[in-house]
């Protein structure tokens, strides 16, 4: 799919997911702007290199999406950068090794540190509105925009010991619900993009998923996360998209319609 023409926003990018997805949708043609928190300059430097040669460009800025600000800043370096913003990845995220090993050995929510809750919902929850909340102004005046928060499973949301990151997973869900209705008729579409199982990145412990065999390898999120920067996506909103049960083989439409459902409950 070309994606020739298309500015992306990927927070979060400088390893794991955000990062492979970067790598794919610059491939793919798109100019993409990576992001991830201080501390991670080198990392992001990494991703810029390894996408030398894509037909897209990619671009680095340090950011907390924690930091309103930090937000509203980087949406603007994109811009004065690239000319233009259209899509934007809400891959940013704190996990539960934060806390430490969680499946091997649950975790009740009453001793997870307070400042601990507080940074992976400031992350999760936050750091996802303030992003958006960044970007949306820009997709309405052009009349076209793609918000693509990344979710989790429902298990997952519901698991005992995942407190913190359960729940604000199922923020991001709800949010990505809502907010679908309050884009509704604008060209604006919101979905979620989730992997459908642990995935093989560094947010989740060898610990907890000692046979990596059996994790979703990181390159499932690329083919669902062109399709739904592309304009092939177009009216499709409100909906989640499992990654792990997108099948390349078929077209895209057909892919989606086997790894979609509504997002929410």
């Amino acid at each position: 799919m070309n994606l020739s023409g298309k500015v992306v926003l990927i927070t979060g990018a400088s390893r794991g997911l955000g990062r492979v997805m970067a790598l794919g949708l610059a491939a793919g043609g798109a100019n993409v702007a990576i992001t991830a928190r201080p501390g991670s300059e080198a990392a992001l430097a990494g991703v810029v290199d390894a996408a030398a040669g894509a037909k897209g460009e990619v671009a680095a800025f340090i950011g907390d999406v924690s930091d309103a600000a930090a937000c509203v800043s980087i949406v603007k370096k994109t811009v004065q950068r690239f000319g233009a913003l259209h899509v934007l990845f809400n891959n940013a995220a704190l996990g539960m090794g934060e806390v430490g090993p969680h499946i091997s050995k649950v975790i009740p929510f009453y001793n997870v540190p307070v400042a601990t809750w507080q940074r992976i919902v400031d992350t999760n929850v936050n750091g996802t509105f303030h992003m958006s909340l960044a970007a949306v102004p820009l997709f309405l005046a052009q009349k076209w925009g793609r918000i693509i928060n990344l979710s989790t499973g429902m298990r997952t949301m519901l698991r005992a010991g995942l407190s913190p990151y359960g729940p604000s997973k199922a923020a991001v869900e709800a949010m990505t619900a809502i907010w679908a209705q309050d884009l509704a008729g604008s060209g604006v579409t919101v979905n979620a993009l989730l992997p459908g199982w642990a995935a093989d990145t560094g947010m989740v412990l060898p610990e907890d998923h000692p046979d990596r065999s059996r994790l979703v390898p990181p390159s499932a999120m690329v083919p669902p996360a062109v399709w739904l920067a592309s304009d092939a996506s177009d009216g499709v909103t409100g909906m989640r998209i499992l990654a792990k049960d997108w099948n390349p083989s078929l077209p895209p439409g057909q892919a989606y319609q086997g790894a979609s459902a509504k997002a929410g409950w």
